[in-house]
């Protein structure tokens, strides 16, 4: 076992000596390499990571929330529906929300806003989120105004300002008191924007919701796990469309492998061929060569995947967050947890690595098994 060691390290020594003697070239085909990986890796990070963030906050979600459709539109839910819900078996808790846009001419963005279910907002007051008390210029009791949609004008005094850890959900939200948003929007009295709704037993969800189908026939169920995955469609699908810019990256890197696997320069030749001459086995030839491809396929992969993770996770992937977060005006500002998915990272090695390998290992073969004399020549 130790002769093996012995072996493979001198291998290695000698592979690392030949690296440096064509250093400018194989530094380039590195740099190409690692920059391969690294535009990958980022793409592959940040939209993980996003789908990670959106379904920790999903996980808080109301299982089925109700909505009341007219003429296929969304519509206000009139009284009487919480108490016909209330007689289907299986719902364990139900709330009436109260919710709305308001389009802001100021900043010229929309603004969500919000009862907290248990109303804890004072009268004439708001609780703002980040991004809209930095683009307003609002801090705790200031003073804002908005006119409603019916030409009246509504002042209020900033009671707080929610945290910039919440803002990837909290970024234009108003929390505000009930009596204050029916007058705002003119919202009739028992009237509720959707309905929340609990359920006992989690493995009956679907089936409650085919319930309240068959009982409110005007109502629309949406289950959090339906939301899930449309979250996860929609960042999997920005990936993919991050992946198409990058495909002249991926492009350039196949047109790559397909030259490396197309033969060996003079030089290697020439190297090949003197260390048969010498009485290096075929088998050593070969493994000589893989080492020198592994160590700059392996040092390449770290390099981009590093560089990737550093970029996604502390600098904020300043290159490719429009992309994957999408366009508002009132943007977010957040820091994403640093995960990484196993599998994803394994995929990523198959498809940079693998290739590069089989490319490097059909003409060493070729070269290796060929007469000293004719590959010098060559």
């Amino acid at each position: 076992m130790n002769a093996w060691f012995t072996k493979q390290r001198r291998l290695i020594d000698f592979t690392l000596a030949s690296l440096l003697r064509r250093k400018g070239r194989n530094l380039g085909l590195l740099a190409v390499y690692a920059l391969l990986v690294f535009v990958l890796a980022s793409a592959m990070l940040y939209a993980h990571a996003l789908r990670r963030e959106a379904a920790i906050i999903l996980e808080g979600a109301p299982e089925v929330v109700l909505q009341r459709l007219v003429a296929g539109r969304h519509d206000l839910i009139p009284p009487g529906h919480l108490e016909r819900i209330g007689r289907v078996r299986g719902v364990q808790e139900m709330r009436g929300r109260l919710w709305g846009y308001y389009y802001d001419p100021v900043v010229k963005a929309n603004y969500t806003f919000l009862v907290p279910p248990d109303n804890g907002i004072a009268k004439g007051t708001l609780v703002v989120g980040p991004a809209l008390a930095r683009e307003r210029g609002m801090s705790e009791n200031t003073g804002i105004s908005f006119r409603s949609y019916s030409g009246e004008l509504f002042s209020f005094v900033v009671a707080d300002v929610l945290p910039q850890a919440s803002e990837l959900a909290s970024a234009d939200l108003v929390l505000i008191n009930e009596e204050d948003f029916r007058a705002f929007f003119a919202y009739p009295a028992g009237h509720y924007t959707d309905i929340a709704l609990s359920v006992a037993n989690p493995a009956e969800v679907r089936n409650i919701a085919i319930k309240l189908s068959k009982q409110l026939p005007d109502s629309r169920p949406i289950l959090r796990e339906e939301m899930q995955r449309t979250y996860a469609s929609l960042f999997d699908w920005r990936e993919g469309i991050m992946l198409a810019l990058l495909s002249a990256s991926i492009l350039a890197f196949a047109i790559l492998a397909w030259e490396k696997a197309s033969g060996l320069s003079a030089d290697e030749k020439r190297e090949i061929g003197i260390l048969k001459a010498i009485g290096w086995e075929t088998g050593d030839v070969i493994k000589m060569k893989l080492w020198e491809g592994g160590l700059i396929s392996l040092t390449a992969f770290l390099l981009g995947f590093v560089g990737a993770y550093l970029h996604v996770f502390k600098f904020g992937a300043p290159l490719f967050a429009p992309v994957l977060k999408g366009w508002a005006v009132l943007y977010p500002r957040f820091d994403l947890v640093p995960v990484i998915d196993g599998l994803q990272v394994a995929t990523l090695f198959f498809f940079t690595v693998f290739p590069y390998m089989a490319a490097v290992l059909v003409p060493i073969w070729r070269a290796a098994v060929t007469d000293p004399d004719a590959v010098m020549r060559s």
